[in-house]
């Protein structure tokens, strides 16, 4: 018989043992608690190293099927195929590009989002209307799913693109209307698909992520919907279903530095990550628990520094902290809802649900010195300014060639200040094309403060493209998809007040 991990929320509150399909549809616990499975598989080293010879998709279903998902091996084989298959510019998927000696860049940007989401929100997607359709056939559900997504720029898009016209689903993505690069509106407001919705909000990242959360936990909301046949779940990283894909990308990572000579075989690898949510740099730590060696963990923030300070002091606060918009958009984020998993498997479910009461009444909680302690001992923290990522970016580009993202270069300069011996593996989690504008201002030595020369005014954002190509030349492709985004037809423009009902009345007037 196989055996199946059953999974626990962060909190303590399902005492159901839910399974990984149960899980990725119910996307977070009662009470708000996050999932994790009750159980870790381990990896030995021949184990890790012998993913060099898989292709990618195979890689990915090696590890779902060591973490014990509940479906045939078979089927999980056929998801893996479709969700890392022809829609890759890529073969590698995930390639390992060493840019100097013992810096190494992951790009997980091949997909066709062009960012890093694309690892997880390709293959999520399958696995979630795979549950939903064998759920429904057994009678365990009747109800469609309505996928709500708060996002700080690129997983709204990947998101939308793995759901978009898939059965027995809809999904509403809200961004913040001032929060986002012009090529991650314009990819998000041209969405195709019959069961998709799009909203602006007028505030920042932390209201829409809030405002979701209060809709997923307000009861009479929830009747309403299931009076219209539908539940509730999410695609945001709180989603289990988000996590798995991103643990196979760094025992991935890990095989080919060493097939490529970059490590020996057991070398520690120290992994540094931009991250504002906590989620991306969360599966490596899962990769590390599982077998891979990996040394430190080096949590890469920008002037949203919430996480480095929490790391620096045990006290995570967000009380009178000013938000910052800043060139890496996608880490402009205070409320970094993944750090209470890691928070789990420190220190327990009781101390996590009176830490995350803290935060929701006072937006400031401070862990005991035992976790604090065990929080130091895997993490490392430093964060960079505004007019720092921009001027990183452009050295690396005049001292190497290659061109990043600003938020792959945040990464890249808190790799450089924080490296010690071991090789160090920065994650990319955007092609610089995403971020057309602000890779232009640091090319052209502008700072965040100044404005770019007159001659780029009324540019869009796929025409400034055009002038980072002129002056990067052959080391400046565009995606296609990103090249023909001012063709695309806009399908949705509507900005809504921040808060629950905002939210709330936007998918009751989508839904008409």
């Amino acid at each position: 018989m196989k055996i199946i991990t059953s999974y626990t929320d962060t909190r303590g509150l399902d005492t159901g043992s839910p399974l990984f399909t149960d899980v990725v549809v119910k996307g977070i616990a009662p009470g708000g608690g996050l999932y994790v499975p009750e159980g870790l598989p381990r990896m030995s080293l021949e184990e890790v190293l012998a993913f060099s010879l898989m292709p990618y998709w195979r890689r990915a279903a090696a590890v779902f099927s060591r973490f014990r998902v509940d479906l045939p091996a078979e089927r999980i084989d056929m998801l893996m195929k479709q969700a890392y298959g022809s829609q890759w510019d890529d073969a590698r998927i995930a390639p390992v590009e060493e840019v100097v000696a013992g810096m190494h860049v992951l790009e997980l940007w091949h997909g066709p989002t062009s960012a890093f989401k694309d690892m997880a929100l390709q293959c999520m997607p399958l696995f979630f209307s795979e549950a939903v359709t064998r759920k429904q056939e057994r009678g365990q559900l009747e109800d469609d799913i309505l996928v709500l997504v708060a996002t700080s720029g690129d997983t709204g898009k990947a998101a939308l693109e793995g759901f978009a016209d898939r059965p027995h689903t809809r999904i509403v993505v809200f961004y913040p209307a001032d929060g986002v690069s012009d090529i991650q509106r314009k990819q998000m407001v041209t969405q195709h698909g019959a069961n998709v919705g799009v909203f602006g909000v007028r505030g920042n990242f932390d209201d829409c992520q809030g405002a979701v959360k209060a809709a997923f936990a307000d009861h009479a909301f929830n009747e309403e919907l299931h009076a219209r046949r539908l539940r509730l779940s999410s695609a945001n990283s709180i989603n289990w279903g988000r996590l798995m894909p991103q643990i196979v990308y760094y025992v991935s990572a890990y095989a080919d530095m060493v097939s490529s000579g970059g490590l020996k075989a057991g070398e520690l690898m120290d992994v540094c990550v931009p991250t504002g949510n906590f989620g991306n740099i969360l599966g490596a730590y899962y990769a590390k628990q599982i077998g891979v060696p990996i040394g430190r963990l080096i949590c890469a923030s920008n002037e949203n520094n919430v996480l480095a300070d929490f790391i620096s002091t045990g006290v995570y606060d967000i009380s009178g902290r000013d938000f910052v918009v800043t060139p890496s958009p996608s880490m402009d984020i205070l409320v970094s809802s993944n750090l209470e998993r890691l928070l789990y498997h420190i220190a327990g479910p009781l101390q996590v649900r009176e830490w995350m009461a803290e935060l929701a009444e006072k937006k400031r909680f401070r862990v005991d010195p035992d976790t604090f302690k065990a929080v130091r001992g895997l993490l490392a923290g430093d964060f960079v300014t505004n007019d720092e990522s921009l001027k990183t970016l452009k050295r690396v580009f005049d001292e190497t060639g290659y061109l990043m993202d600003p938020h792959t270069a945040v990464a890249w300069e808190v790799a450089e200040r924080t490296r010690a011996e071991n090789p160090v593996l920065v994650v990319s989690t955007a092609h610089w094309a995403k971020f057309g504008g602000d890779v232009l201002r640091a090319l052209r030595g502008v700072g965040c403060a100044e404005n770019l020369p007159s001659e780029y005014d009324g540019l869009t954002g796929v025409e400034l493209l055009g002038k980072v190509q002129e002056l990067a030349g052959g080391n400046a492709c565009v995606p296609r998809a990103l090249a023909e985004l001012d063709e695309a037809v806009v399908r949705f423009g509507d900005v809504v007040d921040a808060g629950r009902e905002g939210v709330e009345t936007a998918v009751r007037e989508w839904l008409g």
